[in-house]
């Protein structure tokens, strides 16, 4: 999701209070605040089937799963961040209800805008919490889905996923078909009238 930096300056405590009384969603880096703005249809879909099947594979298990609406802070950054969809397995994330700190998994889906803060500052911050295991970009555009995976040495190690592939999720112990989790994402509108012609 893109952001417009905002003429505010807090420091962390301050913003957590002043974004409770907000109507719109604002992210946090070392004392500046960024406002959310909207995204394209395409990329509301993406973050909505990977949420919809990481839920009903997680279901019953320890694990929590939230999109877009619920912050991550990373003390280590001085920041919060509210990504497209993570996923929390560690009890102490239930004890503090304005933000995750522990999360196993981290997704967000690319646009041309946030691409290279994606791969730059924001991944350089989330690298420096020590519950994540999996970093996973969706680029809608270009129909792949890349996972960073932490290793047994704290190394981060690119993964990347394109048709026809099933997306290994082994933080979780998951692998599901790239075709579900792109699905009715393309915008050149190839997927419905494919769709359409093949209806009697």
């Amino acid at each position: 999701m893109a952001s417009l930096q905002v003429e505010k300056r807090f420091d962390a405590a301050a913003y957590v209070a002043w974004e409770e009384t907000q109507s719109e969603r604002h992210e946090y880096l070392a004392g500046d605040v960024f406002a959310m703005v909207g995204v394209r249809q395409a990329y509301n879909v993406a973050s909505g089937n990977l949420y919809s099947r990481l839920r009903r594979e997680l279901k019953g298990s320890p694990c929590r799963v939230f999109i877009e609406s619920v912050k991550t802070h990373i003390e280590a950054a001085d920041s919060f961040f509210y990504p497209d969809v993570l996923v929390t397995c560690d009890p102490r994330d239930r004890l503090t209800p304005n933000y995750v700190s522990h999360p196993v998994l981290v997704a967000e889906v690319l646009s041309e805008s946030t691409a290279g803060f994606h791969r730059g500052g924001k991944f350089a911050a989330y690298r420096k919490l020590d519950s994540l295991q999996e970093y996973v970009l969706i680029d809608v555009a270009a129909q792949c889905i890349e996972v960073f995976r932490r290793d047994a040495g704290n190394h981060w190690v690119l993964y990347d996923y394109g048709p026809d592939d099933d997306v290994e999720f082994s933080s979780l112990g998951l692998r599901v078909p790239i075709e579900d989790l792109l699905e009715d994402t393309r915008e050149d509108g190839t997927e419905q009238l494919v769709a359409a012609a093949e209806r009697p």
